[in-house]
């Protein structure tokens, strides 16, 4: 009997040692770039840079998520829907509206942000593991879930501890934030990082579309390359940091990299391991639905179970007999329960900010394309007046605007400095004119915004010169051979996409419009004497449309202007071509050959 049970234990000591190796082969292929020394540890994902974004700042706030791992077995790629068996692995397929938001939001990324190499792989990686592909793709044709998917909320219960800072808006939660949507971003994060990726005018975090757009611009902010695993590695971290999320992350990116395919919305594999199992939770519990779909009310301080995994029961303890005095020898009686202790709340900076306060120049304004010579800043201040330190305020430009930062975002946060200062990084004018709002709010703390307004005007020149002398003439009823050309500068600098206005007045002192001699055509042909919409190239150069003329000769004046005060007046001539004087008549004084009749003999 007992050399039977040695023998079981010797094989189960075997089988288990079996078991681990298989493991670890298993998570040595689904997680790419890591590899293990002499002694078994990993070596790359786990020395990945760690990210300093706070979670209140992360896309997520470091919210739960889905900690299935892909299969060992690569996927098979299949190019259409309806032959399942060609496809390889369900876990490789993505449903069709999801699929299609990934790739347009990595079409766009590549063209506002060559440089970020974002490839939709990522999205596709995240979005697995964030909300199962929006819970298999359960969404509506325009990509908007079928549901809210609201992560738990952020408490500090086993979570980080973020306030509210929409007021439920998004979330439904008043008190605290949480994460909402197929790719998990929490309001705060979704206040500046949203987009309308389907172009129905609206920014909704559960629309994959939004959602997926917003989180590409997330990743390539920072001037980040993710074609670099180092900038890769960042861009993970700072949407969750965790290292086990960074390898999760890769794992699914490097699954999706070796090949996936559509497959019908609704009908993807819904992950079932996430993050938070068994965590104890305070708040709304996740339901099976998603990435935390906020649907059944949690009492507070119970554990949340993870999904197929009940409570364990416990055994009732035995009634105390109240009639049995309790033993001397072991104790005294336990005392009367008392209701916990909170924990003092450690008031952070964020908390005690009051209002913010203009700490730099008024009416900015610069000429487009120019950088704004002034830089916005902020001040946060108490309720008395006392500068507040250490406060991440974000900048945000808003309106009618292609005006941005340096680096081209239109968001940016800045962490005040000790006299409670935050400065903007450089603000840079597009080329739509006019004015716009850059405003400044305080993150994690619902504080009025403060609005900077900043104006973009046309770009100028104050000189024009034409680029050629030769004269300019043409006969009635014809056309000038050679055209108008012209060079803009500015402080003598070649002035670029300045607008010019070309117009033939009567003459010097009177710039109304001549109603005779030369003209331009428009496009179907009729004279025009006006033309607007005129803009010098890079190198501040302009050629004018040929000019005509009518049957009118004499001397005008073609005019052009420009923003600035640039004039320049140029001398058009038409005339009739002057003629070559005929041949004058011969003065040979030699006699004629005679006509008249011979009289020599035989005539």
């Amino acid at each position: 009997m007992v050399a039977h049970f040695d023998r079981r234990l010797r094989k189960a000591a075997v089988t288990t040692t079996v078991a681990a190796v298989a493991v670890a082969a298993l998570s040595a292929s689904q997680a790419p770039n890591v590899t293990a020394d002499s002694h078994g540890r990993q070596t790359t994902a786990d020395n990945a840079p760690a990210s300093d974004t706070p979670p209140s700042q992360s896309a997520t706030g470091n919210s739960p998520y889905y900690t299935d791992l892909p299969p060992l077995k690569s996927p098979s790629p299949a190019p259409t829907i309806g032959t399942p068996a060609s496809r390889g692995t369900s876990e490789a397929g993505i449903p069709a509206t999801v699929l299609d938001a990934y790739k347009k939001a990595e079409t766009e990324l590549r063209r506002s942000k060559p440089g970020c190499n974002l490839p939709w792989q990522l999205l596709a990686a995240i979005g697995k593991v964030e909300s199962g592909q929006a819970r298999g793709g359960r969404v509506t044709a325009d990509g908007t879930t079928t549901s809210p998917i609201i992560g738990p909320q952020l408490d500090g219960n086993g979570f980080a501890l973020i306030k509210d800072t929409d007021n439920g808006v998004h979330d439904g939660n008043s008190s605290y934030d949480n994460a909402v949507g197929p790719m998990q971003f929490i309001p705060s994060t979704w206040a500046w990082a949203s987009r309308d990726g389907n172009g129905d005018g609206k920014e909704d975090p559960n629309n994959i579309y939004d959602a997926a757009l917003a989180a590409g611009h997330y990743l390539c902010r920072f001037g980040w390359d993710l074609s670099t695993q180092a900038d890769l590695d960042r861009a993970i971290l700072s949407y969750n940091n965790s290292q086990d999320y960074l390898r999760t992350v890769l794992s699914w990116l490097e699954h999706y990299r070796k090949g996936t395919h559509e497959i019908p919305d609704g009908t993807g594999t819904l992950p079932v391991d996430r993050s938070d199992d068994g965590t104890d939770v305070t708040g709304p519990s996740p339901s099976p639905g998603g990435s935390g779909a906020s649907t059944v009310p949690q009492t507070p301080g119970t554990a949340t179970p993870g999904p197929g995994k009940p409570d364990k029961p416990t055994e009732p303890s035995a009634p105390a007999d109240p009639t049995k005095p309790s033993d001397p020898g072991t104790g005294s009686p336990s005392p009367e329960p008392t209701a916990p202790e909170t924990p003092p709340q450690t008031e952070t900076p964020t908390d005690t900010v009051h209002h913010l306060e203009n700490a730099g120049a008024t009416g900015l304004t610069a000429i487009a394309g120019d950088t704004f010579s002034k830089r916005i800043s902020t001040r946060a201040e108490t309720k008395n007046g006392k500068a507040v330190g250490k406060v991440r305020i974000r900048f945000t430009v808003l309106g009618d605007t292609d005006a941005t930062f340096a680096g081209g975002e239109k968001v940016a946060a800045v962490i005040t400095n000790a006299s409670g200062v935050a400065v903007a990084p450089a603000l840079v004018a597009g080329e739509k004119t006019g004015g716009f709002t850059v405003r400044a709010t305080v993150v994690g703390r619902a504080v009025a915004g403060l609005d900077h307004r900043a104006t973009v005007t046309e770009r100028v020149a104050d000189a024009l010169a034409r680029t050629g002398d030769s004269a300019l003439t043409c006969t009635p009823g014809g056309e000038f051979a050679d055209r108008v050309a012209v060079k803009a500068t500015h402080k003598g600098a070649a002035a670029d996409k300045v607008a010019v206005t070309a117009t033939l007045v009567k003459s010097v002192l009177d710039p109304a419009e001549n109603d005779k001699g030369p003209f331009f055509k428009d496009a179907d042909g009729t004279a025009v004497r006006t033309l607007t919409g005129l803009k010098t190239d890079a190198k501040g150069l302009l050629t004018l449309p040929k000019l005509y003329a009518d049957d009118t000769a004499g001397t005008f004046v073609l005019r052009l202007t420009t923003a600035g005060g640039a004039t320049l007046n140029v001398q058009l001539t038409v005339a009739e071509a002057e003629t070559e004087p005929s041949p004058a008549p011969s003065t040979d004084a030699s006699p004629s050959p005679s006509t008249e009749p011979s009289t020599e003999p035989g005539a």
